[in-house]
């Protein structure tokens, strides 16, 4: 027989609350005080209010429960959550996946409390990551940046189909149109200018050298339901640079106490200040939470379902993730993708031998790995071994003979290798 680290759990006094938005229900269940092995259980309905959690939590005190547990319903679970958390009770919140009533019972909110209690004092559920206070804090203000980069770009991209529709293409001349060239036009266009010399001779820099074609690009039919139109969309663009700009100053803030762990992230090739804020905000510091790098990995959802039955593995793809952790990641690996080092080799040579999207999560899987090993080690460092690293491992007697036998497969002649030279015997008489 083979020992396992697994222990039987068992909570003698626990809760649990099913949630919703303005309702909960929560079932209490302690020992039976004179009967052996039984259990007492009661079920009370709560507002979701402030008022009414602080009467649940007295309740709780009053029969000494020492878990609660909850499903991650919606975002109605946060608020329950983090009061319970202030008062100092250990909550543990589960997927609701994991704790699914069986089929062929009557579902009703009180009913589901009480069955998300048995499966939890039995310890028949794990529960999922919640990170503190501060991580999660850091968390709300990267999102939210990213959030606002998203809508500055969809702005711009209204922006720039409004000008199509007036026949003004000074996008097909100037690389950004948003840049101090074409803001300047922009403006002439929205203050009534309609002489294209004019506006085109607001040109700076190497725009400059794009006169003529900047001129003909400015002949249209911009109207002033245009301009009134592409005052707003401006107006909003500024808005949320400036709103971005402010939360730049927060999230430097946020970040001071992990400066060390930023330090650490940025030496990895594609990671800036910005998205080492974002991966702590999404992965936090404390790696003792993923006992290796692949429960990082898997958490994250960048490694296949493993899925076996009747003893044949099945292709199950890798499961949905963290959307916003996935965006991270997508662009760390599209940042290093073409830069001579060791990471941007590596994904060149994925991408030679899978699909597109199968490589950036086979990269990100590498990046997770080694995000893993820096934040599990305060003085650990990423050292790139260099984009010559695998041809400094290649045996080339060994891939010399391979691609002689490939040749003599092909050719029907046969080949021979010798102190690292090829020779074709000749065909016989």
């Amino acid at each position: 027989m083979e020992e396992v680290d697994e222990v039987e759990l068992h909570v003698e006094r626990i809760a649990a609350l099913d949630l919703g938005k303005s309702m909960l229900e929560a079932c209490v269940r302690i020992p039976h005080p004179s009967r052996a092995g039984r259990r007492l259980q009661e079920v009370r309905s709560y507002e979701s209010t402030t008022v009414q959690l602080r009467s649940m939590i007295e309740w709780l005190r009053e029969h000494g429960v020492a878990r609660v547990v909850m499903e991650a319903t919606s975002s109605y679970w946060k608020g329950v959550y983090y009061l319970l958390e202030a008062e100092e009770f250990e909550v543990w919140l589960v997927n609701p996946r994991d704790v699914k009533n069986l089929p062929g019972r009557a579902k009703t909110d009180k009913l589901d409390c009480v069955w998300l209690g048995k499966v939890a004092e039995r310890g028949m559920c794990r529960p999922s990551l919640v990170h503190p206070p501060e991580i999660r804090q850091l968390r709300d203000l990267t999102r939210y940046r990213r959030a606002l980069v998203q809508d500055q770009a969809r702005e711009r991209q209204r922006v720039e189909k409004l000008l199509e529709d007036a026949q003004i293409k000074i996008s097909s001349v100037l690389s950004d149109i948003f840049g101090v060239s074409g803001r300047a036009m922009m403006e002439a266009l929205i203050g009534g200018e309609r002489d294209a010399h004019a506006m085109a001779d607001l040109a700076e820099r190497r725009a400059r050298h794009k006169l003529a074609e900047l001129e003909r690009a400015l002949e249209g039919f911009f109207t002033p339901h245009h301009a009134r139109l592409l005052r707003m969309m401006l107006d909003n663009i500024d808005r949320m640079q400036a709103q971005i700009a402010a939360l730049d100053v927060s999230i430097e803030e946020a970040v001071a106490p992990f400066v060390h762990q930023v330090a650490q992230l940025c030496e990895v090739a594609g990671i800036d200040t910005t998205t080492a804020a974002e991966l702590i905000g999404e992965i936090g510091i404390d790696m003792s939470r993923f006992p290796t790098s692949a429960h990082l990995v898997s958490w994250a959802k960048f490694c296949p379902k493993t899925h076996e039955s009747a003893g044949k593995k099945k292709a199950k793809g890798r499961g949905q993730g963290n959307p916003w952790l996935g965006g991270i990641l997508g662009r760390i690996v599209f940042g290093f993708s073409r830069t001579q080092t060791f990471l941007g080799t590596r994904h060149r040579r994925l991408a030679r031998r899978m699909a597109p999207q199968k490589a950036v999560v086979a990269s990100g899987n590498a990046v997770l790995t080694v995000i893993w090993h820096l934040l599990s080690d305060p003085e650990a460092h990423f050292r790139d071994l260099g984009p010559g690293y695998y041809d400094s491992r290649i045996n080339k007697d060994r891939k010399l003979r391979n691609l002689a036998r490939h040749l003599q497969a092909l050719t029907g002649q046969t080949i021979l290798v010798r102190d690292g030279k090829v020779t074709v015997e000749p065909e016989a008489a």
